[in-house]
């Protein structure tokens, strides 16, 4: 449910509303837009069937939410959210790219490639300290080593920190060290996991589960939504199909249907959904093109020698190349980067 409230309304109404919510066993939620300030109501509806919201002071009118998703849907809030991290805005005007290796497999690999990717004008460096993996076999990251390598390319270059946080356990630990937590594809429905980041100050990046329809995915954001935390960020990653040319079919049908269905900042990473580096720049400009909010790119100094999808990094000298084209594409859409 929403409640609506009048232009004039006060914070004494507002702190009135909110109270008689809660004795009713909602969860209130505020969003404060440009024109007016919107309470959404959470929980057990059916406790409102006889209960009179519209004759309380300061509100204008109670209506419905109609789809599942509650907070995250454009209903509640028809202004796009834009995170600020550091003075970094996430869904505004300005096209924000986070780049890095796949995996943080050496310090002195990844403060090369930190220091690259600022250069070119990056403002967010990835890179993953633990790395869910298809293969048990497989290189699954240097853990908490591997974070502190992070903390020091922060150090140097300046540059935000997104890395994966795969268990509850080890919540505590990746908070400390990152400015977005990132949860991949693989756990976009460990709703203990989602539950948990959305007890949290800071951002998440929330990934496109492998098989996930965008009503699925915009229900685990409402997970986290759900939990206090509504500084979310949706990244369209590739979905499965039965196509075999490329690792999974990037999907950018779904960047308008999202900025029609979610305030939400919405980012693409073409390198998991391509596989392959060559393609990874033509799917960056389609993102741009189609209303991406930003990229998730994969850089890695020596691709032939990455413990993780070497395949699919770009080398720095290209990806430099692919930040000035980008800044083109940007440009004619009516945006920065």
């Amino acid at each position: 449910m929403i409640i609506v409230l009048k232009p004039d309304a006060t914070q004494e109404d507002i702190d009135h509303i909110v109270e008689r919510l809660k004795e009713l066993g909602l969860t209130p939620h505020i969003s404060k837009g440009k024109e007016r300030t919107i309470i959404g109501a959470i929980g057990d509806e059916s406790v409102l069937q006889n209960q009179p919201l519209d004759i309380l002071p300061g509100v204008e009118k109670v209506m419905p939410i109609l789809k599942p998703y509650k907070l995250v849907s454009r209903e509640f809030q028809k202004e796009n959210t834009v995170i600020e991290i550091d003075g970094v805005r996430i869904g505004g005007r300005e096209i924000q790219v986070i780049a890095g290796p796949c995996s943080v497999e050496t310090r002195e690999g990844l403060l090369e490639v930190a220091r690259r990717v600022r250069r070119a004008g990056v403002k967010l460096l990835r890179g993953g300290a633990f790395k869910p993996r298809t293969s048990p076999y497989s290189f699954q990251g240097l853990g908490e080593e591997g974070l502190k390598y992070l903390a020091e390319a922060k150090a140097e270059t300046g540059l935000l920190i997104v890395t994966e946080l795969m268990d509850p356990r080890d919540t505590e630990l990746v908070y400390r060290y990152t400015d977005i937590i990132q949860i991949g594809a693989r756990n976009m429905q460990n709703f203990r996991l989602l539950t948990e980041v959305g007890k949290l100050d800071k951002p998440v990046l929330l990934k496109r589960g492998l098989s996930a329809t965008i009503k699925e995915w915009l229900m685990s954001a409402e997970y986290i939504a759900s939990q206090g935390n509504r500084r979310i960020i949706l990244c369209e990653r590739g979905i499965r199909t039965f196509e075999t040319a490329t690792r999974n079919t990037l999907d950018l049908s779904a960047i308008p249907v999202l900025k029609e269905e979610t305030h939400l900042p919405v980012i693409v990473d073409p390198s998991h959904a391509a596989g392959i580096w060559n393609y990874v720049p033509p799917l960056s400009r389609a993102a741009i093109a189609c209303g991406a909010d930003g990229l998730l790119i994969e850089v890695h100094h020596e691709p032939e020698k990455a413990l993780c999808d070497g395949s699919q990094s770009l080398k720095p000298d290209r990806f430099e190349e692919l930040m000035r084209e980008l800044r083109k594409v940007a440009e004619a859409v009516g945006r920065s980067l």
